[in-house]
């Protein structure tokens, strides 16, 4: 009996494995409701969203859009003059230091991940360095890495494991990655000098991102897509606004066009694509997706299921087939959003000590792709309505007319929404626009807690306001009776 009674007086033993936005969230949360905690991660808190991937890629995007933002000053009245030796005023160059961008964004990489190690440390939580791997359903072994200290858990047993351990760039045998002038999206911010002529192989969102970022840095942009548009699978009106814009700025796109070798000779690389056309540049970026970091941990010795592709089954409170083992982020099979990952890190915790859990509802997360403008959705989509899979009207405003972009200069882009037909309930929308990532979020609350586009329309925007436009498109739906 009092074996027994030691077992409902400790504390719940909750082991993480992986400390990106998704393992992060998980150890703090449960920390914070009297777990002891242990956080097992091999590069560092934060993982690759905040060290290689999410961080300093939209911090180089940052960047990009203070480059633009001086570009197109000249189309609001102000203009850049310095005087030369005789006197006459002079235009100087916009000029890109990309070292410096590099080490900027990777000091700030390492800052955010030391501050989420102190927030972690602060709660309660153990955090171990080092590689670590299933033994079994409740056990936890960690074998030390470079520079670790992990002697004193080796082997760590838990009540509950969660495995975060993200996913890392797909490389093909035809195109190796050497770090130099093939390189991932991880190997970027080694770059000292801003390359003359980058190719970028796929289309999907980093593709877009990094292609949309180092033209607008000033590079020479080759975009090698395999399907007729950039973007393939988003919004097709926001993906052929985002077109047009980085056509017009001189981005080279291949559409139809598939890579077979990427080799590199000398200071250059060599794209041979698959019609036999070859295409130069200084360098190649790998953008074919990514592949999760699930081989070799212990995952099917202890019973956890895995989708052919190496993607952990979860339902949808971040459980596996393995009732004590939890998944959240990039190696599970929910979409790969940092948001996704920290909100399914979350519902871990809480569905396994035992607390509310509202379980995760995927057509409710809002996504941006950041590149210039800005393309950002929610809930269903256009092609699901006319392909009859949601009943719902749509509606669109282009920014074009509202003051506050003429204001700012803004020409592309535009407002989208989706309401239910009939009852006029907002089941999505789209926004492509500078910070749409930050307009999208009135759509979203309007999605999750199903408001119509009459109580959207009630509530008062700023005038003027590109949020003006949502309410704009709310207004023209009910007056098209839904």
């Amino acid at each position: 009996m009092d074996g027994m009674a030691d077992v409902f007086d400790r504390k719940q033993r909750i082991a993480v494995l992986g400390g990106g936005p998704g393992g992060y969230e998980a150890a703090l949360t449960a920390a914070q409701l009297g777990a002891e905690v242990t956080l097992v991660e091999r590069t560092g808190v934060g993982g690759n969203a905040v060290i290689t991937d999410v961080v300093p890629s939209k911090t180089l995007i940052a960047t990009a859009e203070a480059t633009n933002a001086i570009g197109e000053a000249a189309d609001l009245g102000v203009q850049f003059f310095t005087r030369g030796e005789n006197g006459r005023a002079v235009r100087p160059e916009v000029a890109v230091n990309l070292q410096a961008v590099n080490q900027r964004l990777l000091r700030l990489a390492r800052q955010q991940s030391e501050d989420m190690k102190s927030n972690l440390i602060r709660a309660g939580v153990r955090v171990v360095q080092g590689d670590g791997r299933l033994d079994g359903a409740n056990r936890v072994i960690v074998s030390a890495g470079q520079g670790s200290k992990a002697t004193d858990f080796d082997e760590i047993d838990a009540d509950t494991i969660i495995v975060s351990v993200g996913a890392s760039p797909r490389e093909l045998d035809s195109a190796r990655p050497d770090g130099e002038r093939i390189l991932t999206w991880k190997q970027l911010y080694n770059l000292a000098d801003l390359p003359e002529h980058l190719v970028v192989i796929g289309s999907g969102v980093t593709g877009a991102e990094f292609a949309s970022a180092y033209l607008t840095l000033g590079a020479k942009v080759t975009l090698v897509s395999s399907r007729d548009q950039v973007l393939p699978g988003e919004d097709e009106d926001a993906a052929r606004v985002l077109e047009s814009v980085l056509t017009r700025n001189g981005l080279n796109l291949l559409a139809k066009s598939r890579a077979e070798s990427v080799v590199r000779d000398g200071d250059k690389v060599v794209v041979t694509l698959s019609d036999g056309r070859v295409v130069e540049g200084s360098h190649c970026l790998m953008a074919v997706g990514s592949i999760p970091n699930t081989a070799g941990i212990g995952l099917e010795e202890a019973g956890v299921q895995l989708n052919p592709s190496g993607h952990i089954r979860t339902n949808r409170v971040a459980r596996t087939s393995v009732p004590s083992i939890y998944a959240a982020g990039d190696c599970s099979d929910v979409l790969p959003l940092a948001s996704v990952a920290s909100m399914q890190g979350r519902t871990a915790v809480f569905h396994a000590m035992g607390d509310a859990v509202q379980p995760i509802e995927l057509r409710n997360v809002s996504s941006n792709i950041f590149t210039q403008p800005e393309i950002a959705t929610v809930g269903w989509t256009q092609r699901q309505i006319e392909e009859g899979i949601a009943q719902g009207e749509i509606y669109k405003v282009p920014l074009a007319a509202n003051p506050r972009a003429k204001m700012q200069g803004i020409k592309d882009g535009f407002v989208k929404l989706f309401a239910r037909t009939g009852s006029g309930t907002v089941i999505g929308g789209v926004i492509v626009a500078p910070r749409a990532s930050e307009l999208i979020y009135p759509i979203t609350l309007a999605v999750e807690h199903r408001l119509t586009v009459d109580q959207v329309a009630a509530s008062f925007t700023v005038y003027p306001s590109l949020t003006g436009a949502i309410g704009e498109a709310a207004r023209a739906m009910h007056l098209v009776k839904i």
